[in-house]
């Protein structure tokens, strides 16, 4: 029998193959990862990525089959223009792109990078228009049909990308697309949740108003502000939109951009899209940007996060070792090789029981009667609460000498 959500990589939920439920999506033929961690990424507070920084994470990035990269903005700093050029130099598989301001210099600047396509920005709300840029609606309009045109006449691919798009009057909005797609140039439009204050629903029903008006392919960029933006760029691709902009990790400014990890294994394992991103290469990938941005995860952290299999209640990991060896993902939603990530480990804290404590004598040749491991038990427990965390091996090891004597088997 075909079961999508259950294979020998994952188990998921098969309400996700309900044909109720699938006929409400209208996934392109093909998915694009569109990966900002070398621009918007690196807006993140006080993270800087210098120059061969960001070469080394463009050669894992495409290593890991992510389609485009947008290798930052060259208008930045000429260290940002120069890691441009050397990413472009290498020849990478994917695309390589750069981000630009509504400027026809800075058009120049990024043909000169040699890149092969532009995200060139322009605020779509008339608020943030108004009070954050003091400019007014024709401003936009006039600034945008400029520089797309000036990005048409350097052979550039142009995606113009609105800012806060999702809080833009909607027929507003649709008349600055409308201008810009008919009075200057635009092979693909993003809309921009750059403030993460929309909802899966609306995205959807934007999203479709937006193909069935105009014919350029659509991206998708959001936050995750409300910790909605995995949900709401899933939502803009099951309604058409084709490209999805991510970040790895979620790195990027205030609550971060989109994870590249949780967005490209949900759309594999949840939703049976394939977009042809090696999922195997996430957790060295995550890895690298951490250690290069100068920050760590939550060991919870969806996808890539260190603890994220290991196992420290009693009940759970008796679970997990009467089944690990008849259905090993009973416990766990997807393989660790999946992801590249360590698999399950069965730890000894506050939480633990019996079945931890047997996991941890067998790994060690051990046995004890059942008066013994009742007793490392209650050690290990109240070990555990005097220190407020975990127990290391070294410790373990120390009460199995205090308990056993001599460890004898």
């Amino acid at each position: 029998m075909n079961t999508p959500w259950k294979t020998d990589r994952w188990f998921t939920s098969p309400w996700n193959w309900l044909p109720e439920v699938r006929a409400a999506f209208n996934f392109p033929h093909t998915v694009k990862i569109h990966d900002v961690t070398l621009r918007d990424g690196e807006q993140q507070t006080g993270v800087v990525f210098r120059r061969h920084e960001k070469v080394a994470i463009a050669r894992k990035l495409a290593e890991a089959g992510v389609h485009r990269i947008e290798a930052g903005m060259p208008a930045v700093s000429s260290e940002d223009e120069a890691a441009i050029k050397d990413i472009v130099a290498l020849g990478l598989p994917s695309e390589i792109f750069s981000f630009a301001r509504c400027l026809p210099a800075d058009v120049k600047l990024a043909k000169d990078c040699g890149v092969t396509g532009i995200i060139t920005e322009i605020p779509s709300s008339d608020h943030i228009i108004r009070n954050a840029y003091g400019k007014t609606m024709q401003w936009a309009i006039e600034a945008s049909i400029e520089t797309t045109l000036a990005a048409k006449e350097a052979g550039l691919y142009t995606v113009f990308f609105t800012i806060d798009s999702t809080r833009a009057d909607l027929d507003r909005y649709m008349d600055l697309v409308e201008r810009v797609a008919t009075e200057g140039h635009m092979d693909a439009l993003t809309v921009a949740d750059s403030f993460g204050g929309c909802t899966p629903q609306a995205v959807a029903h934007v999203v479709a108003k937006l193909k069935a008006r105009f014919r350029q392919p659509i991206e998708i960029h959001c936050h995750e502000d409300f910790g909605l933006g995995v949900a709401n760029t899933i939502a803009a691709l099951a309604a058409g939109a084709s490209v999805a902009h991510v970040t790895v990790s979620a790195i990027g400014e205030r609550a971060g951009n989109v994870p590249l990890e949780d967005t490209v294994m949900a759309l594999l394992c949840l939703y049976g899209v394939d977009v042809g991103v090696k999922t195997e290469k996430f957790y060295e990938l995550s890895k690298l940007v951490q250690q290069m941005a100068g920050f760590s995860l939550p060991p919870n952290r969806p996808i890539v996060g260190d603890w994220l299999y290991r196992i420290e209640s009693g009940i759970v990991t008796m679970f997990h070792r009467r089944s690990r060896n008849v259905e090993p993902l009973e416990y766990i939603p997807f393989r660790a090789e999946l992801a590249g990530r360590p698999g399950v480990e069965i730890a000894l804290g506050k939480g633990s029981g019996l079945a931890n404590i047997e996991e941890h004598l067998e790994q060690r040749g051990l046995k004890a009667t059942p008066e013994q491991a009742n007793e490392l038990l209650a050690r290990v427990k109240q070990q555990a609460i005097d220190k407020k965390g975990l127990l290391e091996a070294p410790e373990f090891e120390e009460l199995i000498r205090q308990v056993l004597g001599d460890g004898r088997q």
